[in-house]
């Protein structure tokens, strides 16, 4: 009985006992198989086990990585952060598309709505460059009358009063090109955000039609330069109001 139990009891040690004997494989790139009581050097790049003596795996131990490895796989993550960002915005911004449109025909109101003010803008903008226009016209005139000497206001008896008139008209004249220049500016630049909300709008229509009959994808099927920022369906009422070109008196 003794002996019997003595056997049992060294059995169970030497089973307890095989992890700490066991082996390290791996197959190579190459598909050599390496063995070793201590990791091989050549299993460095490969998956490895770690074996029984009985070929049983214990564990299972991924190759160390390399600094490109490393690189390639933090800039997939990255990459992948990005895109599920990009899918949880655009999902934000379809559930606002749906709620803020019940028809296409309300996106179209809307678009009108937010051009308006700007076209109201451009209105002004030209109505100041036509008396610019005509301001300039009478300059034009009164240099030419002082330039030959008809103004009865010019005479050399008038201590230079002739010559200070003319630099006053000429002064005026430059101030008014210079205001000229920026509003023709102002109104380029009215008409691209013109342009641009149309295109915003238009985005926006396509994706609320593909949305209402299920065809829409994750992320919004349109170019980037027009998808950038493009929020119609979050605008307000009207457009932010640059400032506009006040008329001056003349």
């Amino acid at each position: 009985m003794k002996n019997r139990i003595l056997a049992l009891s060294i059995a169970t040690a030497a089973a307890l006992a095989l992890p700490s004997h066991a082996a390290f494989k791996c197959v190579d790139e190459k598909g050599r198989t390496y063995i070793g009581d201590t990791p091989p050097e050549a299993c460095a790049k490969v998956v490895m086990y770690e074996v029984t003596r009985s070929g049983q795996v214990i564990r299972t131990i991924q190759p160390t990585l390399t600094e490109e490895q490393v690189k390639a796989r933090i800039e997939e993550d990255e990459r992948r952060k990005e895109a599920d960002k990009a899918a949880f915005e655009q999902k934000r911004k379809d559930l606002a598309l749906l709620a803020t449109y019940s028809t296409e025909a309300e996106l179209d109101v809307a678009r009108d709505r937010n051009i308006d003010p700007i076209n109201s803008r451009i209105k002004l903008a030209q109505e100041r460059i036509a008396d610019i226009d005509k301001r300039n016209k009478q300059l034009d005139e009164e240099l030419e009358f002082y330039k030959a000497g008809k103004s009865g206001k010019a005479k050399g008896s008038d201590g230079g009063k002739k010559s200070d008139t003319g630099t006053m008209l000429a002064e005026e004249q430059a101030r008014l090109k210079q205001e000229k220049t920026q509003i023709v500016k102002s109104i380029v630049g009215y008409e691209k955000e013109i342009t641009d909300l149309k295109a915003k709008f238009e985005v926006d229509k396509k994706r609320w039609v593909a949305l209402k009959s299920g065809k829409a994808s994750s992320t919004a099927d349109a170019p980037t330069e027009a998808k950038a920022d493009a929020k119609p369906s979050e605008a307000k009422a009207e457009s932010k109001a640059a400032p506009k070109a006040a008329p001056k008196k003349n």
